[in-house]
């Protein structure tokens, strides 16, 4: 499969970080060992959960329940990431030009106030419960718990070789970014962030960001509401 990386990325003049990935393979083998088991059970826990907000998605606007969108991940590989689905089927008809508040419009671009996004679809994405399917990607390999976080192609398109760096690992659920506080961290500073996880991946690093997902996760829950 082409890959988005034709050549050998290099670092850039920026007086940036290099990146150096952990190569261990014990360690390459307890991350895969921990997604696969800490996924399927997720998945079983969760399946509950799971049923009822398909169930809402599909009342609040008959169609499909599941998004997919290609992101870029490891080496430039892209692949389909799921999601469910929060904005109407129509989507694409209907108009938001007229809309003033437009977001950032930058690689994270999000339409404030999105006229396009349904009910249920508003609910869950606050309560991030629309990321749920990206378990079934963490599964099959797609990605991983924790790493980067990976970006569509207009997004990968917009960053330089430095920040590149960044898909010399598998893309994650959950990164330093994701447990600090996004509004006010700049898009350098994210790029940096995630490379400096590259430099410190570990099991422990690992577990540090899984434990400080949780109170960052419901921080975020109660600035949505």
């Amino acid at each position: 499969m082409d890959t988005y990386m034709e050549k050998e990325m290099q670092v850039g003049k920026t007086g940036g970080l290099k990146a150096c990935p952990n190569e261990s393979k014990a360690y390459a083998f307890t991350k895969r060992g921990f997604d696969i088991t800490a996924s399927l059970a997720a998945l079983i826990i969760l399946s509950p959960v799971l049923l009822l907000t398909a169930v809402a998605v599909y009342i609040d606007d008959p169609g499909p329940v599941i998004y997919s969108n290609e992101l870029v991940g490891k080496g430039g590989k892209p692949f389909r990431i799921l999601k469910f689905r929060s904005m109407y089927r129509n989507a694409a008809e209907i108009a938001v030009s007229a809309h003033a508040d437009k977001g950032d419009a930058s690689v994270t671009f999000k339409l404030a106030n999105d006229p396009r996004v349904t009910r249920v679809g508003r609910f869950i994405r606050r309560a991030c419960i629309d990321e749920l399917p990206q378990l079934v990607n963490i599964l099959r390999g797609d990605m991983s718990f924790v790493g980067p976080r990976p970006l569509p192609p207009y997004a990968f398109k917009q960053l330089t070789e430095y920040d590149r760096q960044r898909y010399m690992v598998r893309g994650g659920l959950l990164c330093y970014w994701q447990i600090s506080d996004r509004s006010k961290v700049t898009l350098e500073e994210w790029m940096d962030m995630d490379i400096r996880y590259i430099n410190e991946a570990s099991v422990w690093t690992d577990l540090k960001i899984l434990l400080m997902t949780v109170p960052a996760l419901f921080m975020t829950i109660w600035k949505n509401y």
